[in-house]
């Protein structure tokens, strides 16, 4: 491929800036991750309130969802976008502040002004498909996505490394790294060239939402990227208490959630071409059957290895659900229904997200490894059904699938 070309293409460049966009904040949301509970743990009295800043920066992700969508219909997706970063960075700095004033409840509020920014960031992947040509779509959903390898990667060594900036305050130099991470965000965004709405786009209602929602494949598209979500979250979360559990140092569980990590998001160089060949449904299927794999062999094995291989398979697994349900969903509305369509999607993904963060822990501690297992069979099982489902229906036609 001759790169000059590739660059000078409008839309593979526009697709390609809005993947570093995501790149840079997805890696932004991985040094927040890594250092956030460790700093509620410092600055709680209470220490059972130290996973509330993460609780927190969930619901007000999972909040922001309608309005962020709404807005972005109203003023535009770059403008949008640059309303995310700003309050992204606002978040960033008041986190500083919060920990430099050693005011835990300050560092609440940091947080969820940066899950705001999540919000709005979660439409990097619609806005790359609008920005694609047709047939290119989930190409380019795969590729924003992909910039999750480069988070997971280069994420915690900048947490590690902005740590100790400022030695009088441990990990307020981490805080000054993202807003760091969201300026540059800002300039890139700078040179995206994002298609106008139209006034029709713009002014319209369109269908009422609840038929959208009716529709079978709105339906396999929000269980698919929900459940795939939530089941993800659901073990992902009670894996490092399990190995730990299991006698294993603590490093050992680093290495597992890194593999998940890069199950996650390596596979988006290949899957939207995946999409492309086989359809949408195959590939959220696939996704599916990985899914259950790894609840199988977790259910079976509790060694390192299984541990490894179980997780890495789930890392691929919600890959195939999250980026097929994404290339379903543009079927289901007309450019006029597209933002309050989006914003139902992403609404319901990320509240059940929030669930199921809330469900591992308490599962974990009071029934066991097993019972968080258990609890994804039916949702993985429920995904398959509806797909099943939807191939039943006689005017069906896998719209993704050339």
């Amino acid at each position: 491929m001759n790169i000059n070309s590739y660059f000078y293409d409008p839309v593979k460049r526009n697709v390609s800036l809005i993947a570093l966009c995501q790149a840079f904040s997805v890696t932004g949301n991985v040094v927040l991750f890594t250092v956030a509970a460790l700093v509620g743990q410092s600055l709680a009295a209470e220490k059972a309130l130290t996973t509330l800043p993460l609780a927190l920066l969930q619901l007000a992700t999972m909040l922001a969802t309608i309005p962020a969508s709404l807005l972005m219909q109203r003023i535009g997706r770059g403008r949008g976008f640059m309303v995310g970063i700003l309050v992204g960075t606002g978040g960033a700095l008041l986190g500083v502040a919060a920990i430099v004033s050693q005011s835990f409840w300050g560092f609440c509020a940091a947080t969820m002004l940066l899950g705001i920014s999540n919000g709005f960031a979660g439409y990097y992947r619609f806005a790359a498909a609008e920005v694609a040509t047709v047939g290119w779509q989930s190409q380019a959903i795969s590729l924003v996505v992909s910039g999750g390898v480069v988070a997971a990667i280069v994420g915690p060594q900048i947490a590690n490394l902005s740590k100790d900036l400022f030695s009088e305050s441990t990990f307020s130099g981490s805080f000054v790294a993202i807003a760091v991470i969201f300026v540059l965000t800002l300039g890139i965004l700078a040179l995206v060239e994002f298609p106008e709405f139209s006034r029709s786009q713009v002014q319209g209602e369109g269908r009422p939402l609840g038929v959208i929602m009716r529709q079978p494949i709105f339906v396999v598209a929000v269980l698919g990227s929900m459940l795939g979500y939530g089941v993800m979250i659901l073990i992902m979360t009670a894996t490092p208490l399990a190995i730990v559990a299991d006698a294993h140092p603590f490093h050992h569980a680093a290495s597992v959630i890194q593999l998940h990590v890069l199950g996650m998001f390596a596979p988006s160089f290949f899957t939207g071409g995946l999409i492309a060949r086989f359809g949408a449904l195959r590939i959220i299927t696939c996704g599916v059957l990985l899914s259950l794999l790894c609840i199988v062999i977790n259910l079976l094995s509790s060694g390192l290895l299984s541990y490894s291989i179980a997780l890495t398979f789930l890392g691929i697994g919600w890959n195939f659900l999250y980026i097929g349900s994404t290339s379903l969903l543009p079927q289901t509305y007309t450019p006029t229904e597209k933002a309050k369509t989006q914003a139902a999607h992403d609404f319901s993904m990320f509240g059940f997200v929030t669930i199921a963060t809330v469900l591992s822990g308490g599962l974990f501690r009071t029934l066991g490894w097993e019972a968080v297992n258990w609890a994804g069979l039916p949702m993985m099982l429920i995904v398959l059904g509806a797909i099943v489902w939807l191939r039943t229906q006689h005017d069906y036609q896998d719209p993704v699938k050339s």
